[in-house]
């Protein structure tokens, strides 16, 4: 798969994600511009009942309006205890525009809430600090779709990150539920994580590994 141009356009206005992209695609020499950087662009409704759903609703909305190939990623935390919610309600579990910070306060009321003073027993691998608990393993999970107008063509990969939820946000990086989610291979949340260490073990970092092997020059 072959992208003209020195810009990738991606159907977002999250600026974590957008510093995401960015990032990824500086080591094929393309800018990244998003929502911010077009005006008149449609309110999208991300109604679909999965993540691939979603990021297809928003790759086409963008891409249809533009004429130009668009690249629309959705993602979200799965947590085990909960039955795999949030899900594709992740951005908007403490309700629409609530923010990251009510996101995670509302995660961690509802895990507490389920759990009523109950230990999980996890793998004996997962050794964390003594201040720490862990609530629940989880998953991030990320679909990414290009859709190009012209060819009525999409192309869509995907990656998922394992982890543990724990008691309480560490971290001023990343976003989302970053401050909570334990990565076991560093011994950090993600949200404690360089943006190199994330893309390296991350739902998105995975996705767009496969993305970026497909777009390389000598592929």
């Amino acid at each position: 798969m072959k992208l003209s141009g020195s810009a990738i356009i991606v159907a977002t206005q999250n600026k974590g994600k957008v510093k995401e992209f960015a990032h990824a695609f500086a080591k094929l020499g393309m800018d990244v511009k998003s929502m911010y950087d077009f005006e008149h662009l449609p309110d999208i409704v991300e109604d679909g009942a999965t993540f691939f759903d979603n990021a297809l609703i928003k790759a086409k909305a963008v891409g249809d309006r533009l004429g130009v190939p668009v690249l629309a990623d959705d993602s979200g935390l799965c947590v085990d205890v909960l039955d795999g919610a949030p899900g594709v309600y992740s951005a908007r579990y403490a309700g629409e525009g609530a923010g990251d910070a009510a996101n995670n306060v509302k995660l961690l009321q509802e895990l507490k809430d389920k759990l009523a003073g109950q230990e999980i027993q996890f793998d004996s691998t997962l050794v964390l600090p003594t201040d720490l608990t862990a609530l629940s393993s989880a998953r991030f999970v990320c679909s990414l779709v290009i859709y190009d107008p012209s060819k009525g063509t999409v192309y869509h990969t995907d990656g998922t990150a394992e982890g543990y939820i724990i008691d309480r946000v560490l971290g001023e990086g990343g976003f989302g539920y970053d401050p909570l989610f334990w990565v076991p291979q560093f011994g950090r949340t993600m949200g404690q994580l360089t943006t190199e260490e994330k893309q390296s073990i991350s739902h998105r970092g995975h996705a767009l590994a496969k993305l970026m092997k497909e777009l390389a020059p000598d592929h």
